[in-house]
Parts: C-alpha cells; sequence; structure tokens
C-alpha cells in the first residue's frame, strides 16, 4: 500500500472515510483532519477531488 498523502490513519464507514493521526504522550490525542465521501474510486473533500 501506498502511504496516504491525508493523514497517516483512515477509518471507513460506508461511503465515509475519516482520516486522522494519533498523539501519543500522557493523555494520547486523536486529530481528526479530514472526512470525505468515496464514490467508486474518487474521494472529495470538501467538494475537491483528492487523489490517494
Amino acid at each position: 500500500m501506498r502511504p496516504n498523502p491525508v493523514a497517516p490513519w483512515e477509518l471507513r464507514a460506508g461511503h465515509l472515510r475519516v482520516y486522522y493521526e494519533v498523539r501519543e504522550g500522557p493523555e494520547p490525542v486523536v486529530l481528526v483532519l479530514a472526512v470525505g465521501v468515496k464514490d467508486r474510486n474518487v474521494v472529495r473533500i470538501g467538494g475537491e477531488e483528492i487523489v490517494l
């Protein structure tokens, strides 16, 4: 698999994609970087097509 240019982690929920990163520390934090909609081979974030 190629590295994801949006975020290190991706959560798939139906046609939605949530891109996030986890920061370790005394209290781990999950940062949601983007939420996209997948339609076939295209992901759109904020109406813009993203190449993954």
